[in-house]
């Protein structure tokens, strides 16, 4: 209908797409001590979810957020009492602007939440125990205009993730390190 009324529009699928059901941007998996998952939440991640992007001026945003916005046509979740979802600009969602009307925190889960697995000791003790940063919001893509060919669109949606870096020192370079911070300190007094 979009492209009928001339507004550019195209079809946007995200691979490993997470539906964060309680907003908190993340992925909540609970195990008890024994390693049984108990189903404590309703969040989960879809091998794919597919939506349409727009391209419109929002005047109601501030021209920061022109450009792409992201429509879901098949909402799963109410916002604002009806099954709607957009339009969520892709700059607010690159941005991480979570706080912006028209489900940027939604969108936002759907392509960066953390999936994020807890020991639940008890009703009113839990202890996180490991944090995947890198799952959600694969290969996000859309069909190139005039081919068949697929073009990657995730920059759009999230910055690149960051490599760990570890580093390695002697004890004797640590020991100095310190050294140096007490010199900084005395100076400073």
């Amino acid at each position: 209908v979009l492209r009928c009324l001339g507004i550019p529009t195209r079809v946007i699928t995200n691979f490993n797409s997470a539906h964060d059901k309680n907003l908190n941007l993340s992925i909540d998996k609970y195990i008890d001590m024994s390693g049984k998952t108990l189903h404590l939440t309703e969040d989960s991640v879809w091998n794919f979810h597919v939506w349409n992007e727009s391209w419109f001026i929002r005047r109601d945003l501030g021209s920061f957020y022109d450009g792409w916005q992201v429509l879901d046509a098949t909402p799963q979740e109410k916002s604002k009492g009806i099954y709607q979802c957009g339009p969520a600009s892709t700059r607010a969602i690159k941005e991480g602007d979570v706080n912006l009307d028209y489900d940027s925190p939604f969108v936002f889960a759907a392509v960066n939440a953390d999936c994020v697995t807890w020991i639940r000791y008890s009703k009113k003790r839990k202890e996180r125990i490991f944090s995947d940063t890198r799952k959600i919001g694969k290969f996000i893509s859309t069909k190139a205009v005039g081919t068949n060919s697929r073009v990657d669109v995730t920059a759009n949606y999230k910055y690149p993730e960051v490599k760990e870096i570890s580093f390695k020192i002697s004890y004797s370079q640590y020991k100095n390190s310190l050294m140096d911070d007490r010199k900084i300190l005395v100076t400073a007094v």
